[in-house]
């Protein structure tokens, strides 16, 4: 039985590792829940799943919640602090990193800091703080467990072979909603346009970064941070069935590629298993399941925000740390429909050509380089 804090299980992945957990009673024990200002559904998942602990972002949810379950004996907290205890509890096996953007770095590093096991869908985590979240995972002897597909995929890949025998990571993309779509009328691409993702089911902020391909630029530098390739050996192939969800090429040019309908519950069950198998009730694959499969090189020129991915990740530093800050920020200006779907990657590109790249060893420059480049993308927004 391993005991399971959940962070962000509100959210997408959340929602979706609670029913993976809910399917296997006999494996998992949720001792912890960390969420944001869901009060409604973060009820509805104490008392089903009745964690010892849970927090939420702000004091005044956290009263409203602790009059709801008066009586159940849940201890409920919020904030940066609550969310922290709950990622270092000490009856907790491992944690799932399952929080949105860089508000998932302080907790994450908290069950870093704590020997925890993670099973990491925050990908913002290794972007922003990459060299000191392994550093001290290096240290504690936590694991870092991949749940992204992509991430996933080249995990299971990997135990195929030897290290030293790898020649490039593969990482697929589905391309997103504007594939297709020719880049003169991209410039005009509503909220709605963009939102309307034609393989994955979601959250908003996600969704947005899959349409300007931002979301894969991110994976190329978490792959980095977690299997220790440079950028060169990285490679990102378009591959719009989402069948695929990466590959590894080894030297003797053999590829071994993981394959499964898009669904984010089978990378979620294997890392929090991990190393066994558990058997989910899925259907048998039939040969319509996947059909054909196309592989198509990334338009850069159309997709600049996987360029600025790259260029981040060979500048190093606390470069990556500004890529995800003005990006967050930008994606949210769009959203609330105050910026053009261009403007997202523009605002980008001069907030990383105004920063003087630091070493990002310590979290301390990087959370001010966070905060600084936030304040720069608003200015150049505003």
């Amino acid at each position: 039985m391993k005991n399971i804090s959940l962070l962000g299980s509100t959210g997408s992945i959340g929602v979706q590792t609670l029913e993976v957990i809910s399917q296997f009673p006999g494996h998992f024990n949720v001792v912890g829940l960390a969420a944001g200002t869901n009060v409604d559904l973060l009820e509805k998942q104490i008392r089903e799943h009745r964690p010892r602990a849970a927090s939420v972002k702000d004091p005044a949810a956290a009263g409203e919640l602790a009059g709801r379950l008066s009586g159940l004996g849940v201890e409920i907290l919020h904030g940066d602090e609550g969310a922290c205890y709950i990622a270092a509890m000490d009856d907790t096996d491992t944690v799932v990193s399952a929080m949105v953007g860089a508000s998932g770095l302080k907790p994450t590093l908290a069950s870093v800091k704590a020997g925890k096991d993670i099973a990491l869908a925050n990908k913002e985590t290794l972007v922003i703080a990459g060299e000191l979240i392994t550093s001290e995972a290096a240290r504690s002897g936590s694991g870092l467990l991949p749940v992204d597909s992509e991430h996933n995929a080249i995990f299971q890949a990997l135990e195929c072979g030897k290290k030293n025998d790898v020649k490039r990571l593969i990482l697929t993309a589905s391309g997103g909603p504007f594939l297709d779509t020719p880049i003169k009328e991209m410039e005009n691409a509503t909220v709605e346009m963009a939102l309307a993702h034609p393989t994955w089911k979601m959250g908003r902020k996600i969704t947005i970064d899959s349409a300007t391909l931002m979301n894969k630029g991110f994976e190329v530098i978490e792959a980095r941070w977690l299997f220790g390739f440079t950028h060169e050996t990285i490679s990102v192939w378009i591959h719009p069935q989402s069948i695929v969800h990466s590959m590894v090429e080894y030297s003797d040019g053999s590829i071994i590629a993981q394959m499964s309908e898009p669904d984010m519950k089978i990378p979620i069950a294997y890392a929090l298993s991990y190393p066994e198998r558990l058997p989910l009730s899925t259907d048998n694959v039939r040969p319509e399941n996947f059909g054909e499969l196309n592989f198509i090189d990334v338009d850069y020129e159309k997709f600049p925000a996987l360029g600025c991915a790259f260029e981040s990740l060979r500048e190093g530093g606390t470069m990556p740390a500004v890529l995800n800050a003005a990006n967050e920020v930008s994606v949210q200006a769009f959203l609330d429909r105050k910026i053009g779907f261009k403007t997202i990657i523009d605002t980008v590109r001069k907030v990383m050509e105004a920063h003087d790249t630091r070493s990002a060893s310590d979290f301390e420059t990087v959370m001010e380089t966070d905060r600084w480049a936030r304040r720069k993308a608003l200015s150049f927004i505003s």
